[in-house]
């Protein structure tokens, strides 16, 4: 964590440091081809290097690429002074794909229009998007790319005041990675607004999430290299109103989600859920699921598919008194048994290696839901017990008493967590 926090006042000073020595990108503006003019720049940049993009819109053709710098910063004017456009991108799917970096800090531009996604990291070590904008232009379309911000199999992540809209799958997502931090930023107008899949010691807090199908999602998923994620904290964010028709592509995972979800927790562990607003949603606020919930099978040894060690405590958590979505299977399901909206879902099937015969967990594993706000409707579909989809509604219950209770023990980024209560 120590170098955590390091990476983080590293990169801040980074950023001061390209506003003194940057030359505002003059030279590419005087070039007649920018965007080969810009990928040279990439290209031969040294350990160090601020590249600054100027004012303007600028349409690009192709994936710009960085590969294995170090303390390297991307910086334009402002994010509504300075546009990369690939909206008539003829080669590569990512508008900036970066490889093998070290502390690589993007800033002040907008990047939009790609074929696939925004900006793509894999393989970093100390990652930051400060001040960033990442959108899809003609609105929702499941022809848009997946992602507008997507750091994947790194550590050191920071994602902040930035926003992101209009992607088929996460508007921010972070991926199989390590030591998380997304805060002050706004996702919107996605299928899914923030998604955090696979990930160690991440936390979600103070962002403004409205208008996706989905507005959180915590998600550990089989077939990946890094599995088990968990330590996940998300707090003081503001979920509301997540009720926009799911354009995700078929097959993609998040075509599962119904529109009108504020969070799901998904076959993962260790989930600390606080102090958030989750309100407006039309089907669940927050669900609480294993991966049997997705009818996909599972070709992965090593995966653990039940979800336990869940805290939701202390939120503020309202749904609306409109008719459940019926474009999911979900949706369906939560209509079938419950007939309403749920604030709070919980599939209840648990690995049976620990539950006892009554479905109970031990106490460090153990679903708890305390101190909520609101008259909270509660079900659990007892999905342990069931043969069929029709046992469902024998055996689904309303009775929240068995889960009032606390685990203690999450540890997620407990330095940066410690700031934001002070």
């Amino acid at each position: 964590m120590r170098n955590f926090l390091f990476l983080l006042i590293a990169s801040t000073s980074m950023f001061v440091a390209c506003k003194s020595q940057g030359n505002k990108g003059e030279d590419l503006l005087r070039s007649q081809d920018f965007q080969s003019a810009l990928q040279e720049k990439l290209i031969q940049a040294k350990d160090g290097d601020v590249i600054e993009l100027p004012e303007g819109t600028f349409n690009l053709k192709k994936t710009l690429s960085i590969e294995g710098l170090n303390n390297i910063t991307v910086k334009g004017q402002g994010r509504d002074k300075t546009i990369l456009s690939f909206k008539g991108q003829e080669e590569g799917s990512e508008g900036i794909y970066a490889s093998n970096v070290k502390n690589i800090l993007f800033s002040d531009f907008t990047i939009q229009d790609t074929k696939g996604d925004n900006i793509k990291v894999i393989n970093g070590d100390g990652v930051t998007f400060r001040n960033m904008n990442g959108t899809w232009t003609n609105g929702a379309k499941e022809s848009n790319g997946g992602y507008a911000f997507y750091p994947v199999q790194s550590k050191n992540v920071l994602i902040e005041h930035s926003e992101a809209s209009f992607a088929s799958d996460a508007g921010i997502y972070v991926g199989q990675s390590q030591n998380v931090v997304v805060r002050w930023c706004y996702a919107h107008d996605n299928v899914a607004g923030i998604e955090i899949e696979n990930c160690r010691n991440p936390d979600v807090y103070q962002n403004r999430v409205s208008n996706n199908t989905g507005g959180i999602l915590v998600f550990d998923l089989p077939g990946l290299l890094v599995k088990n994620g968990r330590n996940c904290r998300v707090t003081r964010n503001e979920i509301r109103e997540n009720n926009h028709a799911n354009f995700a592509p078929k097959g993609n995972i998040v075509a599962i989600v119904p529109p009108g979800t504020g969070v799901i927790v998904l076959a993962t562990d260790s989930v600390d859920i606080y102090h958030n607003t989750i309100v407006d949603h039309k089907t669940v606020g927050v669900a609480i699921a294993s991966y049997q919930i997705t009818e996909r099978p599972i070709e992965d040894s090593l995966y653990g598919p039940y979800t336990s060690a869940i805290n939701i405590n202390h939120n503020k958590i309202s749904t609306t008194k409109k008719i459940v979505d019926l474009t999911t299977n979900m949706g369906k399901l939560i209509f079938a048994t419950f007939k309403k909206p749920m604030d709070i879902l919980y599939d209840g099937i648990s690995d049976p290696k620990y539950r006892n015969e009554n479905g109970i967990l031990p106490d460090s594993m153990k679903i708890c839901i305390q101190s909520n706000k609101g008259d909270i409707r509660f079900g659990t579909l007892n999905a342990y017990k069931a043969k069929s989809t029709l046992d469902l509604l024998k055996y689904a219950s309303t009775d929240i008493t068995p889960f009032n209770c606390e685990i203690n023990g999450i540890t997620g980024n407990k330095s940066i967590i410690k700031k934001i209560n002070e």
